[in-house]
């Protein structure tokens, strides 16, 4: 039988070649080798790091990382001035000579702003307004979902002002989250809301793992989870209001981030139409959902918190708030407002004498630690932040014990606002969905004072000034640290325990610091060269 014809040539080749390109090939490395030696060039050297027997370890450490912060902030300087070299040669390059002499100095600074302001993108803050204007306008009814656990928090008076002085919208109040709240602290705050406006008690429902189901299929997937509780009285009540007009009705749902705006609708719909998440926020723009032929829902992102409330408000009502403000300011303000004892029943932790020892003191109960095995105090602060935004932990606070109607609300607007709904049903429905809800374990509830209405941000105009407010601010206190000496301090990513209590709101109760790295710390500050390395420390 005949062989068949390779269709490639064969690779192969004599032994007396290959072994021939195996010697060239090792003469050719053995000349890169020696040329090397010629120059000089070596291997770098591994740091081996400062050892754990050495004294003053953590002072050295973080010295080291200022120098890299300090390194790395050389380079993105270098790097921005290069750019605006390369930006004026393309300007120069774009716009000649003679045409510039022939400008006016007036014009061409006007020319610039224009452009920036075209080019530039938008401040979202400003487009959440836009878009939030937009959904009340268009609205006949306007849900403003409440979280039940801080109800008069979670209000903001300049929205509901704003629908009041329209006079032709409704304003309903749905309290979301009531699982998470014991049965009767949820019916005091029922009665007590139930004097300004019609109220709703809800708990949505959510299904987190089959979210990336729907990502993959890009088709409405209906929900399958717990059981949501008010949906029946919310759609009898504005079936009953579109009846009493007798024309399609157009409702929004507005409130502050986290608050469960989506998770309501999706709940209303039984499918996962709106986006939902564990992030503060993700709802950027209005968007229509039709509940039925009669009624359409619209969806509208969170309210802006103004900066004038407490840190605790903002902590927990802004979606920017571990950005504007350090999350141990955050996580300490938050805890400077709730009960010590079930505090510690609840993070099963020993009993603290100021926030930063319950910081320290979780992060060992949790495993949180840093190089050497100190703990980490900023994690945990975070931890702590993201429990108390997110829709898990239950805690709950007392309703006022004497009712005063709110600035913008008087006896008539109230009467007003209730007119057209069948408020007697809404009493048997409401009672009927907190026999069915399961209030929070006795472990899991956290006594929490409020701190009142949260203010908000309508006008765009408002916006700017708070920016550059804010700027300022963060430009001077970098200006007063040059001066001190303690910039250097700042920048490193790890504060110093000294930083950390005077970052701490004044109404925690401050203690004397017990850590040996404060004690080293301050021992480093004092004297420098107290270390005499000619004697042997034991």
């Amino acid at each position: 039988m005949k062989r068949p014809k390779l269709k490639k040539a064969s690779k192969r080749m004599t032994c007396h070649k290959r072994y021939k390109i195996q010697k060239k090939v090792r003469e050719h490395h053995r000349k890169l080798r020696k040329e090397a030696k010629k120059r000089g060039h070596k291997k770098p050297r591994k740091d081996l790091g400062v050892p754990n027997s050495a004294p003053f370890k953590e002072a050295l450490l973080r010295e080291a990382e200022q120098r890299k912060q300090q390194l790395e902030e050389l380079k993105q300087q270098q790097k921005l001035e290069r750019k605006k070299e390369q930006e004026g040669k393309r300007k120069l390059e774009v716009n000649p000579s003679d045409e510039q002499s022939n400008v006016d100095p007036q014009q061409e600074s006007e020319e610039p702003k224009s452009k920036k302001a075209k080019s530039g993108k938008q401040n979202p803050k400003k487009i959440h307004c836009q878009e939030l204007k937009k959904v009340i306008e268009a609205s006949d009814i306007v849900l403003e979902v409440l979280d039940a656990r801080d109800p008069l928090g979670s209000r903001c008076p300049q929205v509901e002002d704003t629908i009041v002085q329209n006079g032709h919208k409704k304003l309903v109040l749905v309290l979301n989250k009531s699982d998470l709240v014991p049965k009767e602290n949820l019916e005091n705050w029922l009665s007590y809301l139930n004097k300004e406006m019609p109220t709703v008690v809800f708990k949505a429902s959510t299904n987190m793992r089959s979210r990336a189901k729907i990502h993959k299929a890009k088709k409405k997937v209906p929900l399958q989870s717990k059981i949501c509780c008010g949906k029946e009285a919310l759609c009898k009540l504005l079936r009953s209001f579109q009846q009493s007009c007798g024309k399609d009705i157009q409702v929004g749902v507005i409130g502050f981030p986290n608050v469960g705006k989506s998770s309501i609708i999706n709940s209303l719909k039984e499918e996962w139409i709106c986006n939902v998440g564990v992030p503060m926020g993700l709802t950027r723009s209005m968007q229509i959902v039709p509940l039925d032929k009669q009624i359409t829902i619209i969806d509208s992102p969170c309210f802006i918190v103004s900066p004038c409330n407490s840190s605790a408000a903002i902590a927990l009502r802004s979606p920017t708030s571990i950005e504007v403000l350090r999350p141990l300011e955050a996580a300490s303000a938050i805890l400077s407002q709730a009960d010590s004892q079930q505090v510690v029943l609840k993070y099963t932790v020993p009993v603290y004498k100021d926030s930063l020892d319950f910081f320290s003191k979780l992060a060992q109960r949790r495993g949180l630690h840093q190089k050497g095995g100190s703990p980490n105090v900023e994690s945990a602060a975070k931890l702590l932040w993201s429990e108390w935004t997110g829709a898990s932990l239950g805690y709950y606070c007392h309703p006022p014990t004497s009712w005063n109607p709110s600035p913008h609300f008087n006896e008539n607007i109230a009467a007003n606002m209730k007119k057209g709904f069948n408020l007697e049903e809404l009493e048997t429905d409401n009672a009927h969905s907190i026999q069915v809800l399961k209030g929070p374990h006795l472990t899991n509830r956290i006594l929490f004072r409020s701190s009142g209405l949260t203010n908000g941000i309508i006008e765009e105009t408002e916006i700017p000034q708070e920016l550059t407010r804010q700027r300022k601010n963060k430009q001077d206190g970098k200006d007063q640290g040059n001066v001190d000496g303690e910039n250097n301090a700042e920048s490193s990513d790890v504060p110093t325990v000294e930083e950390t209590r005077e970052m701490l709101p004044e109404d925690s109760t401050a203690s004397k610091p017990s850590d040996r790295s404060f004690a080293l710390d301050k021992m480093s500050e004092e004297d420098d060269d107290a270390y005499d390395f000619r004697t042997d420390y034991v």
